[in-house]
């Protein structure tokens, strides 16, 4: 399904936070991207996002999908509620843009996959940092064979969160977040993983803490494993409770030729007998902006995005083995979940 108009025109759902990233990221691309309609319950959040582009403000998404004239809706709402918001936009027959994560549970899953497939629409995981360049770079030498056949790869992202019980909000309970630490900024580095490895998780094992923030519900930091029928092994490790030590890779892989790693603005490979790595200095680019480019364009032309549902709900798939894992101290095999490989 594309769109008649020569630009995709763009519904945001939810005025928060991360919907000011999104909004700069529809200015950033004019030729593809016309911001016509923002949803918020709190008028004043939905006026701060439209400023002066002429969007049309709504209090409720439902009357934007039957009213406005979009093709797209861009959902930056809190966990949660991602679910029935896409549902309603696939049923309306607009593309979609969800942010992470795509989902809560396996029952969530089933719809968000049965919804977007039956519609004929393309959905797209906001997954923004796989458009940092190191790790379109990245990607690229793993599949050339750079490093030959991948045995592990790493991922991290943590950082000292000064969240409170004052402001930390709807996160703070697992019933809105859906979790704890990991399946919300830990969703980051799992969907790194997942598109470094190359191959689809099979088994999960996963050791959680509450190191700091003691008054949340649920973990502030985790580490996990993951092995892919690619025979890959991957490491996560995520927080907010601390600051990672000096050196820490945002994201490194090790294969039989060679390894290449990277802090996420410059990346360095080194193959086997090298007397030096191979040092790439990359231009920096708004993620947001690439991701939004993409988006359109994938609408425009009719093209797969990066990570459709399929991955979503594969990403999902490792964080609830991982939860499972935890709690039973064993190493758990990846749930089917319905809309995965």
């Amino acid at each position: 399904m594309t769109t008649d108009h020569q630009t995709v025109r763009i519904g945001l759902i939810g005025a928060g936070g991360i919907a000011g990233a999104h909004v700069e990221g529809y200015l950033r691309n004019p030729d593809t991207i016309t911001f016509a309609a923002v949803a918020d319950p709190v008028r004043e959040s939905a006026e701060r996002r439209a400023g002066d582009t002429g969007a049309a403000i709504y209090a409720d998404y439902t009357v934007m999908l039957a009213e406005a004239d979009i093709d797209a809706v861009d959902i930056c709402l809190p966990h949660h509620l991602h679910k029935d918001a896409i549902v309603a936009a696939a049923r309306a027959g607009k593309h979609i843009l969800c942010e992470k994560p795509l989902c809560l549970n396996p029952e969530e899953a089933a719809e968000v996959a049965a919804a977007v497939e039956e519609a004929g629409v393309t959905l797209m995981c906001a997954h923004n940092q796989l458009f940092l360049p190191a790790v379109a770079k990245a990607k690229e030498l793993i599949e050339s064979g750079a490093i030959g056949r991948v045995y592990e790869v790493r991922t991290t992202d943590s950082f000292y969160n000064d969240f409170d019980p004052s402001n930390m909000g709807w996160r703070a309970h697992a019933s809105t977040s859906g979790g704890g630490e990991l399946i919300d900024t830990g969703y980051h580095p799992t969907y790194l993983l997942l598109h470094l490895a190359g191959g689809a998780p099979v088994d999960v094992t996963a050791m959680l803490a509450t190191h700091r923030l003691s008054f949340m519900e649920g973990e502030d930091s985790a580490t996990v494993l993951v092995r892919f029928d690619n025979g890959v092994i991957g490491t996560i490790v995520t927080s907010w409770a601390y600051q990672p030590a000096d050196g820490t890779e945002k994201f490194s892989a090790v294969g039989e030729l060679g390894s290449l790693t990277s802090d996420g603005t410059t990346l360095s490979y080194r193959r086997r007998g090298d007397d030096q790595p191979t040092v790439l200095e990359l231009e920096p680019v708004h993620q947001f902006g690439e991701e939004l480019g993409h988006f359109a364009r994938s609408i425009l032309d009719g093209t797969r995005p990066l990570h459709t549902h399929t991955e979503g709900i594969e990403v999902l798939g490792i964080i609830l083995g991982a939860y499972e894992s935890a709690r039973t101290r064993t190493v758990a095999a990846i749930p089917a979940l319905t809309g995965a490989r």
